[in-house]
């Protein structure tokens, strides 16, 4: 175990030499928590293996491109900056809950397993949100998400947690929340900011990433729906949560089904709303009570 995780240290070490930009001595031991003689030791490593890594100047390190392996090894796991800004505007614009898009980002970040690569794949704005976290996670330490704007409490306030895994596209964060004593979602839009704490988890035995539907929504319960969409609410659940095509079947009376287990009927709920002429509710009748439930007290407020 002690090798392989020398060996992933010594190409993620490779991988952030090679990316074009140049790191102190300082940058990369805190990034890949290692002792000054650990830091000597993988230099001499690459050095000896052909990479050509100059003595330092200006107090930088990277390895040149003149390096016997270097054209080799960039062809493979390198991008430069106009393949990046090619690679950022093909990925966004593909939807968010695209498989192809899942999968493509998935790979890059397994690949890279750098914060760098996350001003490629998240928002600019985001990039140091996903960075803290990202690091957080690797090295097993608790945060605090500082001004998290809570969707269901409608306030706006630090957590304490201990963030373990990232869901479809770097969207939200699976964290354990030690003030709720679970594991929940926490969307990283919502985060201002991450504090990387010195205390390194205590629970990491009972984290674990919940359920989530096709409508981006997370409890631990599943409700089977059914509905009868029109070919319009058809079209535009495939549209706004694309992995909701896997549920939707086609009938006779050009209508389509959509049976699909969900998490809540906030999402469902919401988007039924919102096509309520379009929609038919068959299964189940509370998905009716709770909507008929919303529609009377919004139009109480009118």
């Amino acid at each position: 175990m002690e090798e392989h995780k020398k060996l992933q240290k010594l190409l993620e070490l490779i991988i952030l030499l090679s990316n074009e930009l140049k790191y102190t001595k300082e940058d990369i031991m805190n990034r890949f928590d290692l002792s000054a003689r650990s830091f000597d030791r993988y230099i001499k490593t690459l050095r000896d293996a052909g990479f050509i890594i100059s003595y330092p100047k200006n107090g930088y390190y990277w390895i040149d491109k003149d390096s016997e392996y270097f054209k080799e090894l960039s062809e493979l796991l390198h991008f430069s900056r106009e393949e990046a800004f090619i690679l950022y505007n093909a990925i966004h614009s593909i939807s968010n809950e695209n498989v192809l898009k899942q999968n493509l980002i998935r790979k890059l970040y397994s690949l890279y397993q750098s914060e760098n690569i996350a001003s490629t794949i998240v928002n600019q704005q985001q990039s140091t949100v996903i960075h803290d976290l990202t690091k957080a996670i690797r090295t097993g330490y608790k945060v605090i998400l500082h001004g998290y704007s809570s969707a269901n409490s409608s306030e706006q306030k630090d957590r304490l947690v201990e963030p373990f895994s990232f869901t479809t596209n770097y969207v939200s964060t699976w964290a354990y929340d030690l003030n709720a004593g679970c594991c929940k979602t926490f969307k990283n839009t919502r985060i201002s900011s991450v504090q990387i704490l010195n205390q390194p988890w205590e629970h990491e035995a009972l984290h674990s990433e919940g359920l989530m539907d096709v409508f981006r929504i997370s409890t631990d319960q599943q409700i089977p729906v059914k509905l009868k969409l029109s070919l319009r609410a058809c079209e535009l659940m495939k549209e706004e949560y694309p992995l909701a095509e896997n549920y939707i079947t086609p009938t006779e009376d050009n209508s389509f089904l959509f049976e699909a287990p969900v998490c809540s009927f906030d999402g469902v709920g919401r988007f039924t709303i919102g096509l309520c002429h379009e929609i038919e509710i068959l299964e189940p009748p509370e998905l009716k009570t709770f909507i008929t439930k919303r529609m009377k007290k919004f139009l109480a407020r009118q």
